[in-house]
Formats: C-alpha cells, structure tokens, sequence
C-alpha cells in the first residue's frame, strides 16, 4: 500500500479593494482518496462560505476580503486508486453515456475541439478502446516540449497545439480536446501529485472509458496510485485554485507534495 501524501500549501495575495474571491485548493473527499487530516487557516476575520464543486468533487469556497490575505492547507491523504489499463477498456457508446458525461464531449473555452476533428481522425482513426486515448497521450508526450513560462492564462489548446510547447495546463487541454474530437467525454482536473517537477498545482485530464473517469497525463509525471485530485470541470477556467472578481496582486505561492 502506497504511503499518504503530504500536502503543503501557501498563497499570499493583495487586494487593494473589497474583491469576492472563489478558492479551490483542497484535496476532494472520494472513494479512492481519503482524508487523514485537512486545515485550511485563513484570516480569522474572514466568514467563507462553502459551496459545492462541478460534478459534486470537492467543495469552492467564497471569501469577500479587502488587503493582504494569505490562505495555508496541509493535509494528509491516503490514495487508495488503482493503477488502470486503459487499453482493456472500451470508449462508451454516445447513446449509453450518463448526462453528466455528456458535457465533457463539447468545446470548451479553453478546448475547441471542434477544431480537431479531422486531425484526430485522421491521427487516430475511429477510436474504440482506450488504446487510442493511449495513443493521444503519446502523441502530445512525442510533439510536445515542456517550458515553463511560454503560455499564460489566454492560452488555448489550439495555441498549444501550433507552438508545441507548454506546462501542464496546455497538456491537459490538448489532451481533453483530442479526446472530446474523437468522440470521448474528457474533462480537466486539478490536482496534487508526487514527483512533479517544479512542484505546484498539477492539472490532468481525466477520460470516460469503460463506465468510469479515467487519469491521464500527458506531462508523464502523474500516475493514479500518487495524485490527489481537487477538483474536475470542462477547462482550467472551472478549477483555477483562486479566481478573484476584482483586481489582485500575487505575492508568493508555494505547493509541497511528499
């Protein structure tokens, strides 16, 4: 049985005026990753206002705060998912999807996978199992370079997709879009994992096949029996672990997993 991962986590922001901010940075309570402990310390002042997260995964939290505001979470989660062989599994006929898989086959802000039809038809071929959600994962690990610092909140799948580099995020979201233009349900998830270099907020995409969401990460530095997911939506605009309505000033972040 895999040791508990050990989560550290620091985010330190200003806000020169009263901002509503939605935070999202707490591993989720699943089945197949239970919480040993979980703090998350915030100015004592502050009166959050939890709400639950896409897909029932894990909580969002609303804070209202005006200056300096820094948020701590430690936790200690024991992973208990299961390696999966994607391969031996079958890519789920439209008609027999549940409705909440039925959103993750559309574009998305971030994924227009409207736009890869023909190549993924064409790469792919008419994809059954999830040999061919394989095959994508190591066609964007082949085609793509992993460069921190050449993307940034704009950047699109498309643009991923034309500069053939990116960080995790861009992974992700070329992974969903190539999955959701060969007709599969795919969706973005946030998460914590061991061994991930520089150690921050993870992103993966996670694949319905075989009647279950499935992990998949291109970058190769995430595996199912080390990553704790936070939380799942159709892009990183559904997940980012701080949105703030209103001007923000970033200080510091820091995010250890052991």
């Amino acid at each position: 049985m895999a040791r508990p991962l050990s989560i550290d986590v620091l985010l330190d922001y200003q806000f020169d005026e009263p901002t509503d901010i939605l935070l999202q940075i707490e591993a989720a309570a699943l089945p197949c990753q239970r919480l040993q402990s979980s703090a998350l310390n915030l100015p004592p002042a502050l009166t959050p206002t939890r709400v639950p997260a896409l897909d029932g995964i894990g909580e969002r939290i609303w804070l209202n705060h005006q200056g300096r505001l820094v948020v701590e979470y430690r936790a200690t989660v024991d992973v208990e998912r299961a390696a999966t062989d994607l391969a031996a599994l079958a890519v789920t006929p439209h008609r027999l999807l549940p409705g909440d898989a039925i959103p993750y086959l559309m574009p998305s802000r971030y994924c227009p996978s409207d736009r890869f039809h023909r190549f993924a038809e064409r790469t792919f071929g008419d994809v059954e199992t999830g040999a061919g959600v394989i095959a994508m994962r190591e066609w964007i690990a082949g085609h793509l370079d992993y460069v921190p610092g050449v993307s940034n909140s704009s950047t699109c799948a498309n643009d991923t997709f034309v500069a053939r580099q990116g960080i995790c995020r861009d992974y992700a979201h070329l992974m969903v879009t190539l999955a959701r233009a060969a007709g599969i349900p795919a969706r973005f998830a946030s998460a914590y994992a061991l061994g991930v270099e520089p150690q921050d907020f993870h992103a993966v995409a996670q694949v319905y096949l075989g009647d279950q969401w499935c992990i998949v990460d291109p970058t190769g530095m995430a595996n199912d029996e080390t990553t704790a997911i936070i939380g799942v939506g159709r892009d990183a605009a559904d997940v980012a672990f701080l949105t703030a309505f209103g001007w923000a000033k970033f200080n510091a972040l820091k995010v250890s997993v052991a």
